[in-house]
């Protein structure tokens, strides 16, 4: 599903700066993969990649079955509509929109018809426990519901790929815990292929499987 092969990252400045150097990684299709690392290990460099978001300066980024390290800033776009979803720590809701209208975004930009939109957001709102506060604005949310909505909103597209990036650095323990649980229920139930970025030692033990890297290189690849 997600390949990495020698792939180096730099970025140029008053001096040059490498956030990934030389990395080569593999998630399998279905896996739930936490990556952890320091401030500054290029753990998210990582994840921007996985995502298309980023190119890397060398290597491949084979993502089910493509290379996009050659493909245009458009193509990649593209991709990520049908293949990648996000979720980020702060959330990245539109504070005028309700939770509904939220979710439904990506469905907007995907050209989704009226009907098709309103089935998809009401089931994924249902699958996060939130179908009761569809027509609250985030401001009336707190912060695990605020994630949750998010949750939906990179649900609703049905993409086999969801990234996370600190997905619980904005909550409490509990309601970390909450939205971890969450995600390991979606993982199991749909067989979504998940990369979690994460300092949380709680957020890595609920994965499968744990990537260290350090310094812009994978340093451990661990089962839990």
């Amino acid at each position: 599903m997600l390949e990495l092969k020698d792939v180096r990252k730099t970025y140029d400045g008053k001096t040059e700066v490498t956030a990934l150097d030389g990395v080569t990684l593999a998630i399998r299709a279905g896996e739930m993969v936490a990556i952890m690392g320091p401030s500054g290990s290029g753990k998210s460099t990582l994840l921007n990649l996985m995502g298309g978001l980023d190119v890397p300066t060398s290597g491949s980024v084979v993502v089910d079955g493509r290379d996009l390290a050659t493909e245009s800033e458009e193509s990649r776009s593209l991709f990520r509509r049908s293949h990648v979803s996000y979720i980020f720590q702060a959330y990245h809701l539109m504070p005028t929109l309700t939770a509904a209208q939220n979710v439904a975004l990506p469905l907007h930009i995907a050209g989704r018809s009226r009907g098709d939109i309103e089935e998809r957001v009401s089931r994924a709102l249902a699958e996060v426990g939130l179908a009761p506060r569809a027509q609250h604005l985030p401001d009336a949310l707190s912060g695990g519901e605020r994630q949750r909505v998010a949750i939906a909103r990179a649900l609703v597209t049905d993409a086999p790929i969801l990234l996370a990036d600190e997905p619980t650095g904005n909550l409490d323990t509990a309601r970390g815990r909450e939205v971890l649980e969450l995600l390991r229920s979606i993982h199991h139930q749909r067989g979504t292929t998940i990369a979690i970025v994460t300092h949380d030692p709680q957020a890595a033990g609920f994965c499968e499987r744990i990537v260290r890297v350090r310094d812009g290189r994978v340093q451990g690849d661990e089962r839990t």
